[in-house]
Order: structure tokens, then C-alpha cells, then sequence
């Protein structure tokens, strides 16, 4: 399998438990350093690094994960967001953040997907698991333009699983909606968050259970309440105590 984004926060949680199950894991990352250092510590982990918003690293990507015998899972799990910015003022910083966020977390997944498709199709068992978030089911405030493109990677989603069944693919897509978790990302939000442990183990139940979309922790609540009361979780995705950062 193949991990994107695996050398920190959830990747590197991931690629500790699926290397328990007994999974033969391929991780990338940008940070080289990193990466050094999940090979030392668990060195039957292959590592390459390859940064998802690069057209370029994406074909070396394939050309090497080919060279080593090709795979039947994709992790979708590399992703970045920005700081917070007020979308009613005037501020270029604004589309350079959109326009980063899309190219990472929605063209560099479907980048990949197009890359590793046929691939995976030939198998007999695959899938392709993508990370998308609570916030693309309600918006945050703090994160106006990675929620914007968290809603993107949802549809695509969606509508790639509906895509392969209607061409008789078995491939399988899995879509993984986490709640605010315990990363380098989220290090200066003092919210509740969860343990990548606890996601990461989520996500495994989840796979077992064949369940195609995913709601882990909080993001379970926020759908229901969204279905039926959509400012009420709206509200609580957005306290009015972070109205003060956006003034």
C-alpha cells in the first residue's frame, strides 16, 4: 500500500498500524528528514520522497511504486491548511491560500488517482482510501478555504465511487471524515481533538466492516445534527470566541 503524507501526524500513525496487520507500506513525504526517520525506526517501511502538489513527483511516484511490484491500496492522507483570514476583506493572501489548499488536498489526489487507476483496477481486491474532514460537512470559519476544498475532495469522492460501479470496477473507495485531530496542523488549537491513534484505529474498524464512508468521533454527531438543524451545527463548528480573530 501506499501512504501520501506518511512520515507525520495521521500518515505516520496509519502506516504504524497497517504495518501491525501485516500491510506492506510505501510512504511519501516532502520533509526528507522525516522520512529518515521512520525508516530508522520501523525500516521495513519504504520511503520515497514526493511532494503531491508536483505534477513531476507524481510520475516518479508511479514510475518507482511500479519498479516495486505496483499496489493494491492507496491512502489519500497528505493534506495542508492555512491560517485563518476573514474572506470579506481584501487580502491577495486569501486566493494564494485557496489556490495551495486545492492543489494539495483535491488536484494532487486526482492527480494520483489517474496515475494509479488502471493499477489498482487490475487488481482482484483494492481501494483507494481518501481523507476528507468534518468540515465538509459544515464550514469553519478558521479555515474558510481548506473547507472549500475538503468539500471538493467529498464530491469527487462520492461521485468516483458512483463512477466505478457503474464501469463494474470491485475497486472500492473508501472516504475517511475525521473530526479536529492531534497534528503539527492543529498544534495551536486548544479545541477538543482526537488521537491519531484512535482515528487511525477507526479507520482500520471501518475498512473491516466495509463501511465506504467513514464518520469518526465528533463528525458522526455533526452529520445528524446537520441533516436536521444546519445552523445549530454550524454554531458549533463556530463559537462566536473566534469572531474576534476574524474582525
Amino acid at each position: 500500500m501506499l501512504i501520501t503524507g506518511g512520515a507525520s501526524g495521521i500518515g505516520l500513525e496509519a502506516t504504524k498500524q497497517f504495518l501491525e496487520i501485516g500491510a506492506r507500506v510505501i510512504i511519501t513525504g516532502r520533509n526528507q528528514d522525516k522520512l529518515d526517520a521512520v525508516k530508522q525506526a520501523m525500516p521495513s517501511v519504504t520511503v520515497i520522497k514526493s511532494d503531491v502538489e508536483k505534477e513531476e513527483d507524481a510520475h516518479s511516484l508511479f514510475t518507482q511504486v511500479t519498479a516495486l511490484g505496483g499496489i493494491d491500496l492507496l491512502y489519500h492522507n497528505a493534506g495542508v491548511g492555512s491560517p485563518a483570514l476573514n474572506l470579506g476583506a481584501t487580502n491577495d493572501q486569501i486566493l494564494e491560500n485557496a489556490v495551495y489548499e486545492m492543489k494539495v488536498n483535491y488536484f494532487g489526489v486526482i492527480r494520483l488517482n489517474n496515475l494509479f487507476m488502471d493499477m489498482l483496477k487490475s487488481r482482484t481486491q483494492s481501494a483507494i482510501i481518501i481523507t476528507t474532514s468534518i468540515l465538509s460537512l459544515v464550514p469553519a470559519l478558521e479555515e474558510p478555504t481548506y473547507s472549500a476544498s475538503k468539500v471538493a475532495l467529498s464530491f469527487y469522492t462520492k461521485l468516483l465511487r458512483k463512477d466505478l460501479e457503474i464501469l463494474g470496477s470491485s475497486l472500492k473507495i473508501f472516504e475517511l471524515l475525521p473530526p479536529l485531530v492531534a497534528t503539527e496542523m492543529t498544534a495551536k488549537r486548544n479545541d477538543k481533538k482526537m488521537t491519531t491513534h484512535d482515528l487511525v484505529k477507526a479507520l482500520l474498524s471501518g475498512i473491516k466492516k466495509d463501511q465506504l464512508t467513514i464518520r469518526v468521533g465528533d463528525t458522526k454527531l455533526i452529520y445528524l445534527i446537520s441533516r436536521f438543524f444546519p445552523k445549530v451545527a454550524f454554531n458549533l463548528v463556530n463559537p462566536k470566541k473566534i469572531y474576534a480573530q476574524l474582525r
